[in-house]
């Protein structure tokens, strides 16, 4: 249902602009979804940056300097190249409709104004370009020779794959879904806002280049019959979550997306992360449709083409409990239309507000400026299938990177993140028992609250109301978390089944991971505020060195053992330490000469805190090494390896040696998987239908005695693995 409740952006947008047809990636899941923004820009040679592609370095010149290995960066030259614009205009797009009436909002004029070169002009003809474009007919031809079928055989197939993903845009569908979102919407949400000045940029924008919007996915949308008919009509069009080798059904989406870009039909929406994210926190991005989208420009087919990376955040999220019970193991019911309407009972409860960007137009044509040679496009005809060459996949990765991490910096952080980072401090047996002080959690959210902004991020922090208030009000938004009882704020567990017999021990685990991990997902939304300065304090704390060079070693070590926990920015690893040196040093956190780095002795606090605020991830990490470190997996099936993981993890915290229950998250072992994958510690191995994977479990131990500090930093480049 969430993901439905999203749409509204996106037909507020069609509505109120030229925004008129933004074609959604479904895939089974949701539209919409995400964050929103500070106003600032990560992108070098973008809004007074140093220019494509160039290192974020500077010469000595002043006192105020960032030393690190290998170059200098003055405090100054990062706040231009990461410029903060003026206070936005935000407004409230319920209220409008509060004032005229719903059904008044839904049926403005709306004469939008088209992308200048625009060439097609219904989904008809669209769908007819598509299929008769020499690219198809090129790979009807392959297919056909490949296979039994004959041409026209395999062309009515491409024809019922596209009747099956096409968008079949109908302006009164987008009326009517205004009109029944909106009455939804302001039964969950108190105010829904947006920055204005994004909404216009957009807007001239799609005039004169064509137009992606990007965004992050943090919902799900099932597919339903009529929902999924109103959608479509609506202007989206779907994509099977699943393709695999289907070489027919790659080339006609492909196709189909290109023909969307190379019109200019409509600007294009959709998700850069290609799945939700069950743990609101952004996931790495897939990069198939960033290549189709893309490829236009590549080829010369467009001089240009426009991103627009779109944020949207929430005080609550609807699937907070089945997101959490999916990462405990718990298939999340499927999504049907009978199911939504008999969810009713949530537009009873109240979700608080939702904040909306949407972010800075950037420029494909800038950004890939030196990165790769479009001329190796003109040694093949353009309608013949070709393999990305190695510079433009490296490209592609950087900049559907490079979208997600301009998506995080567009979050609004609510008092209520905050508030869980503080909670999350304290032992879960102690939250939940006796829970905290209320004047505790209080006053260290006041010290986040100005670390926070220190670190630039954006803050939703009413200001007519007292601290006290917002802070109360937020405790009683997320009642199905925590509670406040008298002076203490303790930890709420879901209620036990009604049964005769006792929970086990295990059920018991379960039921206040579900809670921690509802917690955990709310402190997510908040820690690309901090990650790099934790990332430098975990070094200091881990390395107990002072050396600049050791500390980022051990920062880069950390950065690839978490390459798909976080997102980082290919090639970016120095830039990434400047910014946690810079962040650190201007809250008074560190003092730095070309020597050293040391802790001041008001800086302990903040030093503390963040090395803390990792720890969840360190503690799950370790223990999933010592997993691998442990069992023997060659010959398990995939299948079988993550319950296994999942039983090794469980009987930890049964015993009392791991206190995180965030290592009971699912995502939390793909996530080790990868990276071990990546670290080149960890092989993947298809044998028939069922993945195994050989693991060294030497390299796997060191790992984790680098992690825990019992492998000096200086010692790191002598692996004999490249990647460690």
């Amino acid at each position: 249902m969430n993901g439905i409740l999203k749409d509204y952006i996106f037909l507020y947008t069609k509505i109120h602009g030229p925004v008129w047809s933004s074609p959604a990636q479904c895939g089974g899941s949701g539209l919409l979804g995400a964050r929103r923004s500070s106003g600032r820009s990560l992108v070098p040679g973008i809004s007074g940056g140093l220019g494509p592609g160039a290192p974020l370095f500077c010469t000595r010149k002043s006192e105020k300097h960032l030393f690190f290995p290998g170059a200098v960066c003055t405090e100054s030259q990062m706040a231009h190249t990461y410029p903060r614009s003026a206070n936005e205009e935000l407004v409230d797009i319920l209220e409008g409709t509060r004032l005229s009436g719903d059904l008044s909002h839904a049926l403005r004029t709306f004469s939008p104004q088209p992308y200048k070169d625009m060439t097609t002009s219904s989904a008809s003809d669209l769908s007819k370009k598509t299929l008769d474009s020499q690219y198809l007919q090129y790979v009807f031809k392959e297919i056909s020779a490949e296979s039994s079928l004959s041409m026209e055989e395999v062309k009515e197939d491409a024809r019922l794959l596209l009747d099956e993903m096409s968008q079949n845009l109908q302006l009164g569908f987008i009326r009517l879904m205004g009109y029944t979102l909106t009455k939804v919407l302001k039964r969950l949400y108190s105010k829904i806002y947006v920055n204005m000045e994004g909404l216009n940029t957009l807007q001239q924008a799609v005039r004169e280049n064509p137009c992606l919007s990007l965004l992050l996915d943090f919902a799900t949308l099932a597919g339903m019959k009529l929902v999924g008919e109103i959608l479509r009509r609506s202007g989206a069009f779907f994509i099977r979550r699943s393709i695999g080798s289907d070489k027919l059904y790659w080339a006609v989406l492909s196709e189909y997306v290109k023909t969307i870009v190379r019109t200019g039909f409509a600007p294009l929406e959709f998700f850069v992360e290609g799945l939700r994210s069950r743990t609101l926190k952004s996931v790495p991005p897939k990069l198939g449709m960033m290549h189709m989208v893309l490829e236009p420009y590549f080829k010369g087919e467009v001089f240009d083409i426009t991103l627009v990376p779109i944020s949207i955040s929430y005080d609550r999220v609807l699937e907070e409990s089945l997101l959490a019970h999916e990462l405990l193991g718990i298939p999340k019911p499927k999504e049907t239309t009978r199911g939504l309407f008999k969810a009713t009972k949530v537009l009873q409860e109240d979700y608080g507000c939702m904040h909306v960007n949407f972010g800075r137009p950037l420029s494909v044509r800038e950004l890939c400026q030196g990165k790769i040679n479009r001329c190796q496009y003109n040694l093949t005809p353009r309608d013949l299938p070709q393999v990305p060459s190695a510079d433009v996949q490296a490209c592609v990765n950087w900049l559907a990177h490079l979208i997600v991490r301009i998506q995080e910096e567009g979050s609004c952080i609510s008092p209520w993140s905050l508030m869980a980072c503080v909670l999350l401090q304290c032992p879960t047996s102690t939250l939940k028992d006796r829970g905290m002080a209320w004047t505790e959690l209080k006053d260290s959210t006041l010290w986040l609250r100005k670390l926070a902004l220190r670190f630039r991020a954006h803050l939703h922090w009413p200001e007519k109301a007292s601290d006290q208030d917002v802070m109360s009000s937020m405790v009683a938004l997320h009642r199905s978390i925590v509670a406040h009882e008298g002076d203490r704020v303790c930890l709420v567990q879901e209620e036990r089944p009604r049964r005769k017999f006792e929970l086990s021990a295990e059920e018991e685990v379960n039921r206040t991971a579900a809670t921690v991990l509802m917690l955990a997902s709310y402190r997510n939304q908040t820690l690309h505020v901090f990650l790099r300065p934790a990332m430098l304090a975990t070094a200091v704390q881990v390395t107990n060195s002072t050396q600049p060079d050791e500390l980022f070693t051990f920062f880069c070590f950390l950065k690839d053992l978490f390459s798909s926990e976080f997102i980082f920015v290919p090639g970016e690893s120095t830039q990434d330490f400047e910014e946690a040196c810079l962040l650190m040093k201007g809250s008074g956190a560190v003092h730095m000469s070309p020597e050293e780095v040391t802790v001041t002795e008001a800086g302990q606090q903040i030093v503390s805190f963040l090395h803390s605020l990792l720890q969840p991830f360190i503690q799950s990490y370790q223990a999933i090494l010592e997993f691998f470190s442990e069992n023997e997996t060659k010959d398990m099936p995939e299948k079988q390896l993550y319950p296994t993981m999942r039983s090794f993890v469980m009987n930890l915290i049964l015993s009392g040696e791991l206190q995180t229950y965030e290592a009971l998250s699912s995502d939390t072992h793909k996530n080790v998987l990868s990276a071990l994958c990546t670290l080149r510690v960890m092989t993947k191995l298809r044998e028939s239908k069922e993945n195994k994977y050989q693991v060294d479990t030497a390299a796997v131990k060191r790992i984790s005695d680098i992690l825990c500090g019992k492998i000096s930093p200086q010692l790191l480049h002598r692996t004999p693995h490249a990647k460690l």
